[in-house]
């Protein structure tokens, strides 16, 4: 593993990871965008697993986040589009480390929002999305919408406006984000139709804009984001091809797998084998110059 820093808009320090195969040249690119308020470490395992299979992957921390967090939370100005142009900007960087090579995405929940809003879109050549879906707050599970109004109406004004940040640390609840982009989410979970709903026809557009294959693993047991909810949010990509498949405990003999259990060792066998078994169906694709009409 090889850290590095990408500079942003000029100033805005992005804090990498790259993983490189030990053997042999990578034969494609994979971007892992991390979901809200976990940071790239967490993926750590699953990159290295990765990069023994070939591919050069990259992960990062968006900008006022992990390790790319420089001075107080509460001086940073970001919000969600801002994540948006770091994700597009890891992209680039990837793309011209391994040029004329295929690069896919890896999203985990909000990594597989973000792609939506990407102004380049042309550059990816597909997204696997775990756990994703849309954050509106009743496509949540239903112990979730118990709470979640609570959340949304009191617990975060109430904290962010007295910290200048949100401190989801102290909470446990997501972990600590900047004041911009708790605010744009919070704008988002409120609308039924998510970020298309709370910001407009232009990203409306936007997603539609996406034409690379999408293909989606929908956890049954996921305490945040349900069926519903993910098929709400790839509905969103309405020109790209797109698959959602649901995955059960049972299907990989576990008793549980949640929202972040798909990154733990243990499901190397199973649903690590699954994810490098996609992309290297799209990368054989490629390879022969299939267009691609299903994920």
């Amino acid at each position: 593993m090889q850290a590095e820093t990408l500079t942003v808009d000029g100033a805005v320090p992005l804090a990498l990871r790259v993983y490189e195969p030990a053997e042999g040249a990578a034969h494609a690119s994979v971007v892992i965008g991390g979901a809200m308020g976990v940071r790239q470490r967490f993926y750590q395992g699953f990159a290295q697993w990765l990069a023994g299979r070939g591919y050069r992957v990259t992960t990062f921390d968006y900008r006022g986040h992990g390790d790319s967090l420089h001075g107080p939370m509460r001086a940073v100005r970001a919000d969600l589009f801002d994540w948006a142009r770091d994700y597009e900007t890891v992209i680039g960087h990837a793309a011209q480390a391994l040029p004329g090579a295929p690069l896919y995405l890896l999203g985990h929940s909000l990594g597989a929002q973000l792609p939506g809003l990407l102004r380049q879109p042309e550059r990816v050549s597909g997204l696997l999305s775990i756990a994703s879906g849309s954050g509106y707050w009743r496509d949540g599970a239903p112990r979730l919408r118990r709470t979640v109004l609570y959340f949304w109406q009191l617990a975060v004004p109430l904290a962010t406006r007295l910290c200048g940040y949100f401190p989801g640390r102290r909470l446990r609840k997501v972990g600590d984000l900047p004041a911009g982009v708790i605010w744009q989410w919070r704008r988002w979970c409120l609308n039924p139709r998510y970020c298309v709903g709370a910001e407009g026809a232009e990203v409306e557009r936007s997603y539609a804009a996406v034409r690379f294959p999408v293909r989606a693993l929908s956890i049954s047991d996921d305490e945040l984001m349900t069926w519903r909810g993910t098929q709400h949010l790839f509905a969103l990509y309405a020109n790209a091809p797109r698959q959602i498949e649901r995955v059960t405990p049972a299907d990989v003999q576990a008793r549980r797998i949640g929202h972040f259990g798909f990154f733990r060792p243990e499901f190397e066998p199973s649903l690590w084998r699954r994810a490098a078994d996609t992309l290297q169906r799209w990368h054989a694709a490629h390879g022969a110059g299939v267009s691609q009409t299903t994920a």
